[in-house]
């Protein structure tokens, strides 16, 4: 959500954080009816090849083989992209707890904005940041798009977290004015594992600040406790663009008030198998449905599901019962359930589960339609479902959970629905690129497929294109060589 700004408090400026719509009601607000309300806000080089020879007949030869050489290479180094991905570096003997995208870029955040290494929307980079730093970022904008930078932050396993440690994403301005900023943090489950969130830039006519062209900066800032592990944080950013509307359209002026708190009828079938990811890159889709796996204590799984336009997801994870357990025993905080929006933004969560041994569901607070208005109200949960696209859900088993009941691992349920019919986007001004759902995004979740394997899947669909285009023009010239020779045999 877009944040009130701090200009000319220098004090505010420095220590402004975000909320998550506190003292909205949720669920326990919604009437008889079945409907959840909630308050609104106002709307707040190509390079060109070496000549060869000079003209003559071998000239021309040899460049036509590098020609072909090229093809060939290009199409065994797309072949090798899809069977070696690279792999994410960790410490030593250490597993990591989080996938990381394989095309993210290593850079390093500058401490001041003078030092600020540029990043661009469409790229992912990787660094890391320690207790009390600030990493400045900067990009190069212009006064069309919607821009949203997310930073994931991945701590150490078996390190030590408190609840109010947190990172912290600004969008800044070249006169220090935030644009916006949010946060996430570690709350009642105070233990290690992957959080996430976003900052914007926002383009509209209801806006007067950060709107020109220019500079901006991007802030990330750790705040940890003294008794918390000092150890850096890994960080991945991803900064993405949200096209602005077309000339002369207008954006529904109001978000909704109410909607459905009813979750709709379990799909039958039974449950089915599908791992968890570790990461957004490789978090396999879901579609709706009951789906099973099995989850280690201190392990995060991420899945993903395609929400279009109009279109009301609920998300509810059942933890198993332990092998052994009495009423003496329990963890509270014991999993994490967090739903992220196509930019990574954080939606909602429940985190509030306290286990016991026992079977134990943590639903997530129903979330609105997906709407364009829903960017114009306050509490988190409804203006995060802004666009369409993938939405992500990560869910998190605390390490004391092994401690107190010895379990390797535990069952995990997932229950996922999608209701309602998929409507008409907004008319963006260009590609909404992320935030769209497609066939092959519905494919994808059918298939279970990640980010990584559909962009695999994207590389194979080329080579074989590649494949079948040289296929055709060999047998093409084959024929033509074939009917000249008939026809000088039967000229002869």
């Amino acid at each position: 959500m877009e944040k009130p700004d701090n200009r000319g408090d220098p004090a505010a400026l420095a220590d402004s954080g975000g909320t998550r719509g506190a003292g909205w009601g949720g669920p326990a607000a919604a009437g008889a009816a079945g409907v959840v309300t909630a308050a609104v806000a106002a709307p707040v080089p190509f390079r060109r090849a070496a000549r060869v020879g000079n003209g003559d007949d071998e000239g021309t030869y040899v460049k036509r083989q590098r020609g072909k050489g090229r093809v060939m290479l290009a199409g065994a180094a797309a072949m090798c992209a899809v069977v070696a991905l690279p792999g994410n570096a960790w410490a030593a003997g250490e597993p990591s707890p989080y996938a990381f995208d394989s095309g993210a870029k290593k850079i390093a955040g500058a401490a001041q904005t003078g030092d600020a290494p540029t990043i661009e929307a469409g790229s992912v980079y990787r660094d890391s940041i320690r207790g009390g730093e600030k990493r400045y970022y900067r990009m190069d904008l212009d006064a069309k798009a919607n821009v949203y930078v997310s930073a994931v932050a991945v701590p150490r396993l078996k390190t030590t977290v408190k609840s109010s440690d947190n990172i912290k994403v600004t969008i800044q301005d070249g006169n220090a004015y935030n644009c916006s900023y949010d946060d996430a943090d570690f709350g009642l489950s105070e233990f290690p594992r992957p959080i996430a969130n976003n900052a914007l830039r926002g383009i509209g006519a209801d806006k007067t600040d950060c709107q020109e062209a220019g500079s901006y900066y991007v802030v990330v800032e750790r705040k940890s406790e003294g008794t918390s592990s000092p150890d850096p944080w890994e960080l991945e950013i991803s900064p993405v663009t949200e096209p602005g509307l077309e000339p002369g359209s207008t954006a529904p002026p109001k978000a909704p008030e109410s909607w459905p708190s009813q979750s709709p009828a379990p799909v039958g079938g039974g449950p089915k198998e599908r791992a968890g990811g570790t990461g957004f890159f490789d978090a396999p889709g879901l579609e709706s449905g009951e789906w099973k796996t099995r989850i280690e204590a201190g392990e995060s799984l991420f899945y993903k599901v395609p929400v279009d336009w109009g279109q009301q997801l609920f998300v509810a994870a059942e933890l198993g019962s332990s092998k052994s357990f009495d009423d003496a025993r329990y963890v509270s905080g014991a999993l994490d359930v967090e739903v992220f929006n196509p930019a990574r933004g954080l939606v909602d969560d429940a985190s509030t589960i306290t286990y016991t041994g026992k079977q134990v569901t943590a639903a997530v607070d129903p979330m609105p339609p997906v709407a364009y208005e829903n960017r114009t109200a306050s509490p988190n949960n409804v203006s995060e479902t802004r666009f369409a696209g993938w939405y992500y859900l990560r869910v998190a088993l605390s390490p004391e959970v092994k401690r107190k009941f010895s379990d390797e691992s535990l069952g995990l349920n997932l229950r996922i629905n999608v209701t309602g019919k998929a409507k008409k986007g907004p008319a963006y001004d260009g590609d909404p690129g992320i935030f769209a759902v497609t066939s092959d995004d519905k494919e994808a979740a059918a298939s279970g497929q990640s980010t990584a394997e559909q962009s695999d899947n994207g590389t194979m669909k080329l080579v074989a294109a590649a494949g079948i285009g040289a296929g055709t023009v060999l047998v093409l010239g084959l024929g033509v060589w074939t009917l000249l020779g008939r026809r000088r045999a039967l000229g002869g």
